[in-house]
């Protein structure tokens, strides 16, 4: 079903959006890989395609998806995933770093979005999954700006599936708790090392598959995705 179907996944480089990739490519669809470093496992299957850009720059990120679809024409939806974490008290972030966040993990989102609906629209067709959190159902101590992006993004989320049911483009957001991935490594804590106490990142790409398997006419507003046990971890210095 999948086959030579073609998904823009942003962060692809690492972590979910690695994992996303690499379940598309193997079911036969053509990935367009985004990220802000080399790729180093762009040569890993001839149907990936990676474009270096930092989506954190808005300006360029907007230019940078316009150029991914005048090269690559029938784009069949996006995978929007990129994005990081960082949690501390509001006071500690200066003005720049709050700019610098926000463009990373919800403007970029809106902007990407921008970039490709009009095509989507034009195509009476596609797919837009966004990777969200469960910080966007519950904000927590020290993750104001994080969870501030993320219930953006669940609304963002929303208002865009009402604004393109007529045009036949499925709208989700999926929300997990903490994944097994590098986006601990530079935080202060980390979920708990038993198997029921993270989500692998696996998990993820195989729900993703779920979504664009479903047949036309039935759509997945928002999953919520927990590990069976909530720990968090904090790391010794």
């Amino acid at each position: 079903m999948l086959i030579n179907k073609k998904y823009i996944v942003t962060g692809s480089s690492s972590g979910i959006g690695k994992s996303i990739s690499e379940n598309l490519l193997n079911k036969g669809a053509i990935v367009i890989g985004i990220s802000s470093e080399t790729d180093k496992n762009k040569n890993r299957n001839k149907n990936f395609f990676h474009y270096k850009i930092d989506l954190s720059d808005t300006f360029k990120s907007y230019n940078g998806i316009i150029k991914i679809i005048k090269d690559n024409k029938n784009i069949d939806g996006i995978i929007s995933n990129a994005g990081n974490g960082v949690f501390q008290s509001l006071e500690n972030f200066s003005h720049i770093q709050i700019q610098h966040f926000i463009n990373l993990n919800l403007t970029s989102h809106i902007i990407v979005t921008r970039a490709l609906l009009p095509h989507l629209k034009k195509n009476n067709s596609g797919n837009i999954i966004f990777v969200g959190s469960e910080s966007a159902l519950k904000g927590r101590k020290f993750g104001s700006l994080y969870s501030a992006c993320k219930f953006g993004l669940r609304g963002f989320s929303q208002s865009i599936r009402e604004e393109t049911l007529n045009n036949n483009v499925k709208v989700s957001i999926i929300n997990p708790g903490m994944v097994k991935t590098p986006f601990f490594k530079k935080l202060n804590f980390i979920h708990g090392q038993n198997n029921d106490e993270f989500i692998e990142a696996s998990d993820i790409g195989k729900v993703v598959l779920d979504i664009l398997h479903l047949r036309d006419g039935t759509v997945i507003d928002e999953i919520n995705l927990s590990p069976l046990k909530k720990v968090f971890v904090s790391k010794k210095n």
